[in-house]
């Protein structure tokens, strides 16, 4: 048995019988029918237990530590330490974009285009719900591959997205954000060093905006309490200053300038 309820599909799981006394049964003709049909006295209720069949499942959630650099030498020195233990670095292009309501942003939504490393692959992600408190970042996640020149062809031109029929991403975006256009809100490159420690993978970011550089390591954890105890302890023992990164790279850059280190 299949029903709908505000839009959703629900099919009837086994039923379950409740009932004062012991039920009666017996079959009888539908009028004008001539089949039979399985008949209940009134005295007993049934129950089907709906459940919504086409529910999706939240999205995934990036979990980080994020821990800020006052300065340039603070990252070479770090850069330094971790010399023996680098297996690759990224050149980063980060471009976003909004509805021409700014119907993401207002709701702590980002949609973000990367290429990296002169369009040798591209990634389509959107992040929502971002809390980022005592160092550790937490956000709402999903991330598609897309052809790095379908990337490029989107900045230039951001309502091509409206095209990509295929993009669980963009069909998100316009389904629960209600947008119906693109705007390209710009970005921002960054240099990304890649690091393998004592079984995590450190990015060591260098963020170049058009107002300033920051500065930042990120590590994305299971257990992100006890990962950034690891790292704090790593930084203290070397002698690098730190501070607990208090907002995003994407707030930073619509802010229009760079945070105080503290």
């Amino acid at each position: 048995m299949i029903a709908t309820h505000k839009g959703l599909k629900l099919k009837a799981l086994s039923p379950i019988f409740w009932a004062p006394r012991p039920l009666e049964m017996s079959l009888r003709l539908l009028p004008n029918s001539g089949h039979p049909s399985l008949h209940l006295r009134r005295n007993c209720r049934l129950f089907y237990d709906l459940r919504p069949t086409n529910q999706q499942p939240p999205p995934p959630m990036e979990v980080e530590i994020k821990l800020r650099l006052p300065d340039s030498s603070s990252h070479h020195k770090l850069s330094h330490l971790l010399s023996s233990h680098h297996i690759k670095t990224h050149n980063q292009h980060n471009f976003f974009f909004d509805g021409p309501n700014a119907e993401l942003s207002s709701n702590h939504a980002a949609l973000r285009i990367r290429l990296y490393d002169e369009d040798s692959h591209c990634v389509l992600s959107l992040k929502a719900k971002p809390i980022i408190s005592d160092g550790i970042s937490r956000i709402e996640e999903e991330e598609e591959a897309l052809e790095p020149s379908i990337g490029r062809a989107c900045v230039e031109e951001p309502n091509r997205m409206l095209l990509m029929e295929e993009s669980k991403i963009l069909e998100r975006v316009k389904e629960e954000y209600g947008v119906d256009g693109f705007v390209c809100l710009g970005g921002f490159k960054n240099e990304r060093r890649v690091y393998e420690w004592k079984g995590l993978k450190l990015e060591l970011d260098e963020t170049i905006f058009e107002f300033g550089r920051n500065y930042e390591m990120e590590c994305e954890s299971e257990d992100a309490e006890r990962d950034r105890d690891l790292l704090e302890g790593f930084m203290k023992e070397n002698g690098i200053r730190y501070s607990y990164s208090q907002s995003s790279k994407f707030a930073i850059f619509r802010s229009g300038k760079l945070p105080p280190f503290s």
